[in-house]
């Protein structure tokens, strides 16, 4: 053997293990352009050369009784009419189905008996992400289609920071550990995570040691803690989401309308279903008789949630149910809970659930249980899973952090629709995602699924329709100009395919992370305010703030709040019923503020200040300012509003004549010299 060869043996396997450590380095620290932090395409107004601001036009929205008189065009006999698709449901899939066919040329129309996400679409853990847990599992049982399914999530997550960046953002989210042997484990598991996201752009995982987790998360238990996981998912404001979803697609042709029930379904001569008969709800809410039509499509589209079966019984009173509705229960607990910017998971609970600790607008979001449950409009939240919840959360948090029932700002329940094929052989297993499905008279269903991959239901039940239906995709030669100005377009090319992956939704194209400080400097308005009404309308935060009055103050110059605690101002409430088709006030306070979701007892004490604006944008009389009060009361049961407050009066708040003292939040704090035994533990 040569020198040459022996030296050869020598080196080469020290310096193969230098290039492959070198090149796992660089992959996981390379330079990247992380979805969500590039700069706005549309560049923020400034001050022209004659000294005057010109603020952005946005295209206008149709009102909604426009909408309404073009859905009852479909009827008239003409062909040109009649739509080629109508959406029955605005949930997140059923608004994604509404922009994906709007963008593809074909005429839609989308009717919702609610609001957009009045169901399970605003009631989500506000995660966007491929599922940790769910990849464990596929690994272990050597799961192929649950691997894929990963794998398409993690794909999905990066459409939404590319088109809804102002919506959507990167989460850190740690997973304490309380042995060494789970240190390799899960750190593999977070870099396969890493590796099947990794030309979708995102963060790389990363390892704690002891004391910087207890850094990052002071509130964390230190007792058996050795050190952290760090991975990066997605995270998102859910409902605002689904609006936009929904405004969106009106901008781009779709008709949608909410607040319409479809009351039949209508059949040809052959069975084969023509169009549907739908109620218009708003007019019950004024004392009137809701008013009764036709509308006539080519396809009927099922997008109903949880309601699936009872839209498939109009159509087949004998058909099988499908649904398994199962209960997810989240609470929202003070920001102090956790930090800001950090998230957390426990994979493995008291019975072997997951459940998340999660930073959402300033408070902290915990969940979620998941339990068989009957499907109800407003389900409550049951205080045993509560209870459950405020349990866990206990166990890895600081024993010096007292975990008291009184701190639950705000409790839901969600139904998640879990589906069966009825077209399986076994009719009681659960499909694994979601279901698309189209009976013998043409109704197509699409169920299942989740947040994440609403984009992509919505694509391959569009591709459905168009198969099954014979419709023609045509292309969008005028797009609207979204963004305000006709210099700039999404990169999707409105040929007739889908091109929802690229097409940004409304507020995305002049949103940057530093727009807020455009707002303060031109409107005055406070930097708490600002920073949350970029990060909730991106640009239209313009439109928004425009639309506050002003204070007669010296600063904040315009905004006024509608809660003390919380940066939501009367700009949002105008702006929600001339932009978004806010029809109520829990439209306003639930899916167009969040504040419900956030404060039961915050939402309670605004809602006569939000009731006076709309009434006087919508020109509401004594008795229907009376029902919104009455109906967004029984839904603040829902919302874990405390059974003594669904009695108080609209007199009663205004005037600060509530008797709070009954109240368990009441008896937590001290509010005597001298505090007793009963003012402690609560």
């Amino acid at each position: 053997m040569s020198r040459f060869t022996r030296s050869a043996k020598r080196v080469l396997p020290p310096l193969a293990l230098l290039a492959t450590t070198s090149g796992a380095l660089y992959y996981m620290y390379r330079p990247r352009n992380i979805p969500g932090y590039e700069g706005p395409v549309v560049p923020p107004p400034i001050f022209g050369a004659d000294g005057t601001f010109k603020l952005p036009r946005f295209p206008k929205l149709k009102s909604r009784l426009e909408q309404i008189n073009d859905l009852k065009k479909s009827n008239t006999g003409r062909a040109e009419d009649e739509y080629d698709i109508l959406v029955i449901g605005a949930g997140a899939t059923g608004s994604g189905v509404a922009l994906d066919a709007a963008t593809r040329g074909l005429k839609v129309a989308v009717v919702e008996r609610d609001d957009f996400s009045s169901g399970t679409s605003s009631k989500s853990t506000k995660l966007v992400h491929g599922g940790v847990r769910y990849l464990e599992k596929a690994v272990w049982n050597l799961d192929w289609a649950q691997y894929e399914l990963v794998r398409e999530a993690l794909k999905e997550r990066t459409y939404f920071l590319q088109t809804a960046p102002h919506l959507s953002m990167w989460l850190p989210i740690m997973l304490p550990l309380d042995k060494w042997w789970k240190v390799p484990y899960y750190w593999a598991g977070t870099k396969f995570y890493d590796f099947l996201a990794g030309s979708e752009g995102i963060e790389s995982s990363y390892f704690l040691t002891r004391s910087k987790a207890i850094d990052a998360f002071p509130m964390l238990k230190q007792e058996d803690l050795i050190g952290a996981l760090v991975y990066y998912d997605g995270a998102h404001n859910d409902s605002r989401m689904n609006v936009s979803i929904g405004v969106t697609a009106g901008l781009y042709g779709a008709t949608v309308v909410n607040h319409m029930e479809v009351t039949n379904l209508l059949k040809d001569e052959n069975g084969r279903l023509k169009g549907a008969e739908v109620k218009d709800k708003i007019g019950e809410r004024d004392g009137k008789q809701g008013e009764k039509f036709n509308i006539k499509a080519k396809c009927i589209i099922n997008c109903t949630g949880p309601f699936t079966d009872g839209i498939r019984k109009m159509d087949d009173p004998n058909c099988k149910e499908i649904v398994a509705p199962a209960s997810g229960v989240h609470i929202i607990l003070p920001g102090y809970y956790s930090p800001g910017k950090m998230g957390l998971i426990d994979p493995s609970t008291s019975d072997g659930r997951v459940i998340f600790f999660l930073p959402w607008q300033g408070n902290t979001i915990a969940g979620t249980t998941d339990e068989p449950a009957q499907i109800t409009k407003d389900p409550l939240p049951d205080e045993k899973s509560i209870q459950w919840i405020l349990n866990e959360v206990s166990h890895y948090l600081s024993p010096d952090i007292n975990v008291r029932r009184g701190d639950v700002l705000a409790a839901w329940s969600g139904l998640r629709p879990l589906v069966k094929d009825p077209k399986a052989k076994n009719t009681e297993s659960l499909v694994r995602n979601h279901l698309i499905d189209v009976s013998e008279s043409g109704l197509l269903t699409c169920a299942g699924g989740k947040w994440t991959t609403y984009r992509q239901m919505a694509e391959e039940c569009v591709d459905a329709a168009i198969k099954e239906f014979n419709l023609k995709p045509k292309p969008i030669l005028n797009p609207p100009m979204i963004s305000g100005t006709e210099n700039v377009t999404d990169d999707a090319t409105l040929d007739g395919t889908c091109q929802t992956h690229r097409v940004r939704l409304v507020g995305a194209h002049g949103w940057s992370r530093t727009l807020f400080i455009h707002l303060i400097q031109h409107f005055g308005v406070e930097t708490e305010v600002a920073k949350h009404l970029t990060e909730s309308y991106g640009d239209r935060a313009w439109t928004v703030a425009a639309l506050c009055r002003p204070t007669d103050k010296r600063f904040p110059a315009r905004g006024e709040r509608i809660s003390q605690l919380y940066p939501f101002v009367d700009g949002e409430v105008r702006y929600a019923v001339r932009h978004e088709y806010a029809q109520t006030a829990v439209d306003v306070l639930a899916r167009r503020m969040r504040l419900a979701f956030l404060n039961a007892q915050a939402s309670l004490e605004a809602l006569p200040r939000v009731i006076d604006i709309m009434a006087d944008e919508l020109g509401w009389s004594k008795k229907r300012m009376d029902v919104e009060w009455r109906e967004a009361v029984k839904f603040l049961e829902s919302m874990g509003l405390p059974q003594p407050l669904l009695s108080a009066t609209r007199k009663q708040v205004e005037q600060g004549k509530i008797d709070f003292k009954s109240l368990l939040e009441w008896r937590m704090y001290s509010r005597h010299d001298k505090p007793g035994p009963e003012d402690e533990n609560r």
